[in-house]
């Protein structure tokens, strides 16, 4: 078997061009490293059969796109048509979908081929995707570290090199952490770039589809390919979409880049500082100027986040009733039966916790005391970075405050996974787009990441510095030991 996927997306688009390799390869390739990786559980369901016979199709046809014939994978709550569609959730296990999410339809226009839907914590809620129904995806740098959420999967079937790129989604984080865990890079896009339409919702005001992949010009270019407005969904965008490849190579002399002072702080482990430190004095001696500040309500992300996450989780889960689609128990008594049964057997225990909570939350006068004031805490912490970025390019700081820990590690305490997300929570409050490149690893080889967070609808700067960095670095990231270049 050759290892085509083990070079750039460029190297494979010219051989594709040039007639020396087909579509075909990349797909048979692509299930074979799926098929030696299985351990590591990173796919829910495959579609095997579409994907060999989309990439015998494409054979006839002229690659007029640098992804055309490309394999991709996508997170399980990202619909696909006639391609089950889980949510890792037992009450989603033989849901089969009638239509493609908004970035499905975009993926398949440029003649991507989907291989199938990567693992992730059940419905999105978690930071490790070990509540996932089917079993938790294991990190590829240790399989006995978790891979980190909720986009578990779909980072480990990257990192491992099943594929070279997939979707996630991220909601307070899912993206950008488990990047972080993995050693890849890893984009949270601004809240509207990318439509939402066909995500199953988690949190509507939060949740973002992003890409992940090996490196930096690779995920750029995907994102070139799924942002842009969408009729059906009125949260997307407007603004034109820009070639966010175009300021990669360009010398970052004269940035003016902001590390806030709680990113910096107690919460995350000194070897992590120490390496985001090293990423400082390199940017300063390449002639950018480095400043800390405080961002107002930065230190209250974690709480913000639980009351606001939670309370729209239970208002977009109470569609899952057995009535209408997914899981249904057996012979209810009655309806009020049908509805406590099926919920019970059919949502996990993390995911029952949110949407008790979150009901607790909007109940009554609740609603006022704790959902609408969260929502002006949130405001007010978006103005505090919107007043940063007056005067500053780019934010940063580490993505997680720990590298990856043990799989059976943290179980005992239910908050635990909100501060696992704490440096990346404000992000996504601000709804600002941030993004995780990888700068080296701990004395146990474990990867740490760099989180750069943009002004809204300046990712293409993101883009600049977080190649730059990756360019200096020039690290192997492939957990497998080879240096693949």
């Amino acid at each position: 078997m050759s290892n085509y996927l083990d070079l750039s997306i460029q190297e494979i688009n010219k051989l594709l061009k040039e007639k020396q390799i087909k579509p075909i390869d990349l797909v048979n390739e692509c299930f074979d490293r799926i098929e030696k990786n299985k351990d590591l559980n990173a796919f829910i369901t495959l579609d095997k059969e579409n994907a060999i016979k989309k990439a015998i199709e494409l054979e006839g046809k002229e690659v007029d796109n640098p992804l055309f014939g490309i394999p991709i994978a996508l997170k399980d709550n990202i619909i696909t048509k006639d391609l089950r569609t889980t949510c890792a959730s037992r009450m989603l296990e033989n849901f089969i979908p009638i239509y493609n999410a908004t970035v499905v339809k975009k993926l398949i226009e440029k003649n991507m081929i989907i291989i199938g839907k990567c693992n992730m914590d059940e419905f999105a809620m978690g930071s490790t995707s070990r509540t996932s129904y089917f079993g938790a995806p294991l990190n590829p740098w240790n399989k006995e570290r978790v891979s980190g959420g909720s986009s578990g999967g779909s980072v480990v079937a990257v990192a491992s090199r099943q594929i070279p790129l997939t979707l996630g989604s991220d909601t307070g984080g899912s993206i950008r952490q488990p990047s972080s865990y993995c050693g890849v890079v890893g984009m949270k896009p601004t809240y509207g770039r990318v439509s939402r339409y066909g995500l199953v919702p988690y949190a509507s005001s939060l949740d973002q589809i992003g890409p992940v992949s090996r490196n930096v010009y690779e995920n750029a270019l995907l994102l070139n390919i799924i942002a842009g407005k969408d009729e059906l969904d009125l949260t997307s965008s407007r603004k034109e979409v820009e070639d966010y490849t175009r300021l990669i190579g360009e010398d970052i002399k004269g940035m003016k880049i902001a590390v806030p002072n709680y990113f910096m702080s107690d919460i995350v482990d000194k070897e992590i500082k120490d390496k985001v430190n090293e990423i400082i004095e390199l940017l300063k001696e390449k002639g950018a100027t480095i400043d800390y500040i405080d961002i107002d309500f930065i230190e209250n992300a974690v709480t913000i986040y639980q009351i606001i996450v939670m309370a729209e989780a239970s208002s977009n889960l109470a569609r899952f009733d057995g009535i209408r689609y997914g899981y249904s128990c057996e012979n209810p008594k009655d309806m009020e039966d049908l509805y406590k049964r099926t919920r019970q057997e059919g949502f996990g225990t993390e995911v029952k916790r949110r949407i008790m909570v979150g009901s607790y939350l909007l109940s009554g006068e609740n609603a006022n005391v704790y959902y609408n004031k969260a929502l002006q805490i949130r405001d007010d912490l978006k103005k505090s970075f919107e007043k940063a970025f007056e005067k500053y390019d780019l934010i940063i700081g580490p993505n997680a405050t720990t590298v990856a820990y043990g799989i059976n590690a943290k179980l005992d305490d239910p908050r635990q996974t909100f501060f696992d997300d704490a440096l990346v929570m404000p992000t996504n409050m601000a709804g600002l787009p941030g993004m995780n490149v990888p700068i080296g690893f701990n004395n146990e080889n474990m990867p740490i990441g760099l989180q750069i967070i943009g002004n809204s609808f300046e990712e293409a700067k993101m883009y600049k510095l977080a190649a730059f960095i990756e360019k200096e670095l020039n690290l192997n990231l492939d957990p497998r030991g080879e240096n693949n270049g």
